[in-house]
């Protein structure tokens, strides 16, 4: 099921977020050590909801959701209209990655772009560079400092890229590169960065959005009503 018809006609760039239904207990399951469930239930929400307004930022770029099947239904109600919610062929982010770009790569070779939902502080120049280096490079990614990627694009769909172990660890960027270049691909990059996993991350971002919340503005409106919780986590003091 698509909330969007198969026969659209795509735009020249195509960006596709990686997105899961926001349930508890299926979403930043790390941060929930940590903190409450429904906590980090709500984080996960204002995340997707401040990317989907970063996607949207861009111009002519065509936004569409990459989800597991069983959350097609409910992101298709949530999402703006004219947003293909797609569901994923098979399970995992490895396969996630592979549908993006069997769903969206044509003969046409227009860009692709998979970005994850949980960095949408990112500014909009890194995504809209990232677009202007797959007119030069075959593949482009955006590389994160824990060692893994927040986003990859490509002009077509290339299975082999993501068909290997690994995926969501540290050797994540390591591998990724490894069988570009045993496909024989082209790699270009953006800059670093850092998307929302653990509690450092989460720590670093507060600190960030309290200077400028209009980053990312239902994030920094999450950031506020559970600040204390998150200073706990910086400071390392108290149960949550």
């Amino acid at each position: 099921m698509e909330s969007f018809s198969e026969t659209t006609v795509h735009s020249l760039n195509t960006l596709v977020v990686m997105a899961k239904a926001p349930r508890p207990g299926r979403v930043k399951t790390r941060l929930a050590q940590c903190l409450p469930v429904e906590a980090v239930t709500e984080l996960y929400r204002c995340l997707l909801d401040d990317t989907m307004a970063l996607a949207h930022s861009l111009d002519t770029v065509e936004v569409a959701i990459m989800c597991p099947e069983s959350d097609v239904y409910e992101l298709s109600c949530w999402a703006d209209d004219g947003v293909r919610v797609v569901g994923q062929k098979g399970k995992g982010l490895a396969a996630a990655l592979t549908s993006v770009f069997a769903q969206f790569a044509g003969a046409d070779q227009h860009s692709i772009i998979a970005f994850n939902s949980d960095s949408p502080h990112l500014p909009a120049s890194v995504l809209e560079g990232a677009f202007k280096t797959l007119a030069v490079h075959d593949v482009v990614v955006g590389p994160t400092h824990d060692g893994g990627y927040y986003l990859v694009g490509a002009k077509a769909a290339h299975p082999a890229l993501f068909d290997g172990g690994g995926m969501g660890t540290t050797s994540a960027l390591e591998g990724l590169l490894a069988r570009a270049r045993g496909l024989q691909l082209s790699v270009g990059f953006t800059d670093a960065f850092y998307d929302i996993d653990v509690e450092g991350d989460l720590t670093r971002l507060a600190a960030e959005l309290r200077l400028d919340p209009a980053r990312a503005p239902r994030t920094a409106l999450w950031l506020k009503r559970w600040g204390r919780a998150v200073t706990k986590l910086r400071t390392g003091t108290g149960d949550l």
